[in-house]
């Protein structure tokens, strides 16, 4: 198992992504703060892009300090769904950065899509799949209860998936996203799988799916529950990402 401190490793990649966790509920590094919450920081020689932005404004700030990094330096963010542990922090950062593009779910409410333009940032509404940079893409918003998008990154590797809480259900986003790369394998799951609170039989059903789509390593976070990432690691050994607030690792 990759240890939470020093946690990172190298892969050969078409393009060049550095992936840093800013916010989870768990702690990779002593200096980083955590909380309930997830966020992402995507890091490519074109673009910056945070997914999702935490509970914590405060938190969220101080963690991005910490990389020295400011709102400005960032390109755009990708919010996965509405509730407040993955918006938390938006609003201190659009204030930062005006005209900041911020990709949301189409169904979000006409509310929070006008507080984003009275902020002066760029509400960009998605409802299908659809490329948003070279080699970036958003899976769509998921239809349910609690609607949601995924994030995909391609690598000579394979597929990066990014997700926020998985709230449709993680095995259907990844087999939906497999609908859109059938020669592309997954290389990498990483995000909230939603999956505290499930028996440990449902949850071997799940780690048996995640197999039979050939995912080669996976890092459940903030919502996935102790139990499911006990395990995913005994399923996955090295292969196993133990994540945290403040884990970075890059593919180049």
């Amino acid at each position: 198992m990759i240890s939470l401190i020093c946690a990172s490793f190298i892969i050969a990649s078409a393009n060049s992504y550095k992936l840093t966790i800013i916010y989870d509920n768990y702690q990779a590094k002593p200096s980083f703060t955590y909380g309930w919450g997830f966020s992402l920081l995507i890091e490519t020689p074109q673009k910056t892009i945070l997914f999702d932005t935490g509970e914590s404004a405060t938190r969220l700030a101080k963690n991005l300090s910490l990389l020295d990094k400011k709102p400005t330096d960032i390109d755009a963010v990708v919010i996965s769904h509405i509730h407040h542990d993955h918006t938390g922090g938006l609003a201190w950062l659009v204030s930062a950065h005006p005209g900041i593009e911020v990709y949301i779910p189409a169904s979000f409410p006409e509310s929070f899509k006008q507080s984003l333009k009275n902020a002066s940032a760029k509400p960009i509404e998605v409802k299908d799949f659809q490329k948003i940079f070279p080699e970036i893409f958003s899976t769509g918003e998921f239809p349910g209860a609690i609607p949601e998008q995924a994030l995909v990154l391609k690598s000579k590797q394979g597929l990066i998936i990014i997700t926020g809480c998985a709230h449709p259900g993680i095995v259907r986003m990844l087999k939906e996203v497999k609908k859109h790369f059938p020669k592309d394998k997954i290389y990498l799951v990483i995000g909230g799988f939603h999956l505290f609170g499930r028996s440990e039989k449902e949850l071997e059903d799940i780690i048996q799916e995640f197999k039979e789509l050939g995912v080669e390593k996976v890092c459940p976070c903030h919502c996935s529950g102790e139990k499911a990432r006990r395990l995913f690691e005994k399923a996955y050994g090295k292969d196993y990402l133990a994540g945290g607030a403040g884990f970075s690792f890059t593919i180049k």
